[in-house]
């Protein structure tokens, strides 16, 4: 189904039907817009609620067309539209952003690497294997670096997917040859020592204007982001500003418009490292929702679309986003029942469902949790706590401390309660 735009305002066209498209486009509706979307099926979670979808591919040059005809700009939900198309759409006259020449660097882990090297940008030590030839260099590699070493499909892994550890040079020579043979490279990396996971989200427009919202400490579990804690605690303002110009000096080297997250790792003695960029709004942006004045979500139409853009200051003093997974059994319970606990022992929770059937490890949506009134470690703990009980419940239907969700609204209100004196 394709809605006829109003002339008065800009068609923004995004690549792609996920949950990243669903909350841009509900940032659209604010906006007077609507977000046309090329969904692979009518039921993904942006495509349930625009008005405006094309049925298709992302790797059909014909539906690219389709998205595109008509509208302002082409953007993305997701970073997996082959080049090759996306300079065929610059070249017939369509504005795409970000730009081919700046996706390439979210697209391919390994021309990423060689053009942050070049720029001066810290990143991990590494090696690239684009043929059997390259193999050869591994063991030279591994003994410099010493085990484990990381391998990574240079091109299109997420949530831990393309990323595996090498317990020696031999195994990391045998994945090495798994991801060649499909036709990929493989990008491998000094597994860092870390302190901790950082992400310094970034926007940027046309005009060259930059924003960047607070460092976040990003928490992982087996590859998955499983939650995210704004502003990151305990990071010194000069390093949290470093991460900040760096993003920045980033979006502007390689020529990014919209939103960038560049992924980094805090070593152990404080310095950081590039890990990876993304191109769109991002899992470690999901905050911004409640917690910041201007959304990313609202940011990367902004900024595509070369509006001035806004605040990115947090309303509060820190907002934990807790990622909503699959249970590895669907649990009996409704989801609809499941809301109406959470909201009656949690009434402060700020939930986000994404419309997905329940699968295992599946992010169907994220809850946060604003701390208005968190002022030490403590009271930050409290709210972490709060947030991962909130999205074990959403999941599972089981509350971790053992709380009884039959024991009544009236009960679960005064718990809450019991528990802000």
């Amino acid at each position: 189904m394709i809605a006829v735009p109003s002339p008065r305002t800009p068609l923004v066209a995004m690549v792609g039907g996920g949950q990243l498209a669903r909350m841009t486009h509900q940032a659209a509706i604010a906006l007077g817009q609507s977000l046309r979307v090329l969904a692979n099926a009518a039921d993904e979670p942006a495509a349930q609620v625009s008005p405006d979808v094309v049925i298709g591919s992302h790797t059909d040059l014909e539906d690219l067309r389709r998205v595109a005809a008509g509208a302002n700009v082409l953007t993305f939900d997701h970073e997996h539209v082959p080049p090759d198309l996306l300079d065929k759409l610059v070249a017939e006259g369509i504005n795409v952003a970000p730009p081919p020449h700046a996706l390439l660097h979210a697209q391919d882990k390994l021309v990423m690497r060689r053009r942050l090297e070049e720029l001066g940008a810290p990143v991990p030590r590494y090696l690239g294997i684009e043929s059997s030839e390259g193999i050869d260099e591994l063991d030279i590699f591994a003994a410099t670096v010493d085990v484990p070493i990381v391998v990574k499909a240079a091109r299109g892994g997420y949530d831990g997917k393309g990323v595996r550890v090498a317990d020696d040079a031999a195994q990391a020579r045998d994945i090495a040859r798994d991801y060649l043979a499909s036709g990929i490279s493989a990008l491998i990396e000094e597994r860092v020592v870390l302190r901790r996971e950082l992400s310094a989200l970034v926007a940027r427009s046309p005009f060259g204007q930059g924003a960047a919202w607070p460092v976040v400490e990003t928490v992982q579990r087996d590859g998955i982001c499983v939650q995210v804690i704004a502003p990151a605690p305990d990071l010194p303002e000069e390093t949290a500003a470093e991460a900040q110009r760096l993003a920045l000096r980033l979006a502007g080297e390689l020529g990014v418009v919209g939103v960038l997250a560049v992924e980094l790792f805090e070593t152990a003695d404080g310095s950081l490292l590039v890990n990876e960029l993304a191109m769109r709004p991002h899992n470690s942006g999901h905050w911004t929702m409640d917690g910041s004045l201007t959304s990313q979500f609202e940011q990367h139409l902004r900024a595509v679309l070369d509006y001035p853009l806004g605040h990115t200051d947090a309303v509060a003093p820190v907002t934990v986003m807790a990622n909503v997974l699959g249970a590895a059994q669907e649990p009996a319970m409704t989801v609809d029942e499941r809301m109406h606990h959470l909201f009656a022992r949690m009434p402060d929770a700020r939930v986000h469902l994404y419309g997905k059937t329940e699968r295992p490890g599946r992010k169907v949506g994220h809850i946060n949790f604003v701390g208005t009134d968190v002022a030490d470690a403590q009271g930050l703990a409290e709210l972490r706590e709060r947030a991962e009980l909130a999205a074990h419940w959403l999941s599972h239907a089981q509350w971790t401390d053992g709380w009884d969700p039959h024991a009544g609204d009236d009960a679960e209100r005064s718990d809450e309660e019991e528990r802000r004196r």
